[in-house]
């Protein structure tokens, strides 16, 4: 079980890449949580196993078509079990 804590900067806001996100780490078993942050970037948590999160780190600097990624940073840390996978909304609001 691995965990990557990832930011994605770029035109990534309004372009359906929380849902396209989730649908993507559902179909590879891959747990966490995505959501936009107010500087317009999309924040993201994935956790499972090695290969499926890597899958997940990989796809997140491409994102859904309409979007245009231009930075993907990605930290590893401590996995915390997470179940499922959820849209979340964005810090302070503005969703």
């Amino acid at each position: 079980m691995v965990r990557k804590h990832v930011i994605v900067s770029g035109r990534v806001q309004g372009v359906f890449f929380r849902d396209t996100c989730r649908n993507q780490a559902l179909e590879r078993g891959v747990s966490g949580w995505v959501r936009n942050l107010p500087g317009g970037e999309v924040e993201a948590v994935f956790e499972g196993e090695e290969g499926a999160v890597a899958q997940m780190v990989g796809w997140a600097h491409t994102g859904p078509p309409a979007a245009e990624v231009r930075g993907v940073q990605a930290r590893e840390e401590a996995p915390e079990q997470l179940s499922g996978f959820e849209v979340r909304p964005t810090p302070g609001g503005g969703d």
